[in-house]
């Protein structure tokens, strides 16, 4: 009998500011412009000497959506030396590389230019779809219109950027939205071939938020959308879900490929009252399966060659590293 396999990616997680353009209902990890709204370079850079050395292969960089467009975060990110939220990206996610660990940018919308800007300097990209309906969880959030989210996934496609992307269900949507999201992104990766792993996330309600009292998605609904995304996308895309956010133990059977990214050093800043589960549990959650450490780059990718030529030496060191690991 085939030994199904569950992934998952050793990470360490950058928040660079949280300072968003978007005003979404359950979001606590948008804050205003104030003191200490950008992450210092010295703080960065400690950060990802520090998951080297804890063995992470993935420095995941994000940030709230166009951040210079919210008046006053501009001087904060000048009194750093910059003058655009991308370019302090695109320096630390080399230094990052010089260091010894493959960045991972999701940084929200951005324009053709700019991915083909920072694919420069990554492994792989990403961007949640979260849904492709208009929901009012979203209706302060300009950068949440689904188009302009799928005109993004798509340019990456065209840019040949390994993809993450997925849905996050329980903020208005219907069931027929979710199936109707799933279905635009197979169809992105059919024509793409972009997509690396969709995830299946789980709203989880924020105390102070908009949202902070409304339910989660129940566990027996998460469970029929992981199936129908494990039946409409194709067989060489993940399907992700967040071991610290539901039930994994109860949702691996359902069609669960991967287990994302998990941090021995750094909180989930998104969810920050959800710690990870350490690496030894995440092997009790997938029961007889066999869990399988993976970069944030999947294989077939590092075949395809869809990566910068200057991580090829770094893939493959880390390639080894996490083999080494797993005898």
């Amino acid at each position: 009998m085939h030994r199904r396999v569950i992934t998952f990616s050793r990470n360490v997680f950058l928040p660079l500011t949280t300072v968003c353009t978007n005003a979404c209902s359950y979001c606590c990890f948008k804050t205003p412009v104030r003191e200490g709204c950008v992450m210092t370079p010295a703080t960065a850079r400690l950060t990802i000497e520090a998951g080297v050395k804890a063995g992470c292969t993935e420095a995941l960089f994000t940030f709230g959506e166009r951040p210079g467009e919210v008046s006053g975060f501009s001087d904060h990110l000048a009194a750093l030396g910059y003058g655009d939220i991308l370019d302090y990206c695109y320096d630390l996610c080399e230094y990052a590389i010089s260091a010894g660990i493959l960045p991972h940018t999701n940084a929200g919308v951005l324009t053709y230019g700019e991915l083909d800007r920072l694919k420069e300097v990554n492994a792989s990209m990403g961007l949640m779809l979260e849904t492709t309906a208009d929901v009012p969880a979203h209706r302060n959030s300009p950068g949440k219109d689904p188009a302009v989210r799928i005109a993004m996934m798509e340019d990456a496609g065209k840019l040949r950027i390994p993809f993450t992307t997925g849905l996050l269900i329980g903020i208005g949507e219907t069931p027929a939205d979710r199936e109707e999201s799933l279905q635009v992104i197979a169809g992105l990766h059919r024509r793409y071939g972009h997509i690396q792993e969709v995830i299946i996330q789980n709203f989880c309600p924020k105390e102070g938020t908009e949202m902070g009292g409304a339910a989660t998605v129940p566990t027996a609904e998460f469970a029929e959308t992981i199936t129908l995304a494990r039946e409409i996308l194709p067989s060489d895309v993940a399907v992700q879900i967040p071991p610290n956010l539901a039930d994994a133990a109860a949702l691996i059977r359902c069609g669960v490929d991967d287990l994302g990214g998990v941090s021995p050093l750094t909180i989930d800043y998104v969810n920050p009252e959800h710690p990870w589960p350490q690496i030894e549990e995440l092997k009790g959650l997938v029961g007889d399966a066999w869990l399988r450490e993976r970069l944030c780059i999947y294989p077939e990718f590092i075949r395809k060659g869809w990566y910068p030529k200057g991580l090829a030496a770094l893939i493959r060191r880390l390639q080894k590293q996490i083999e080494e690991r797993s005898l």
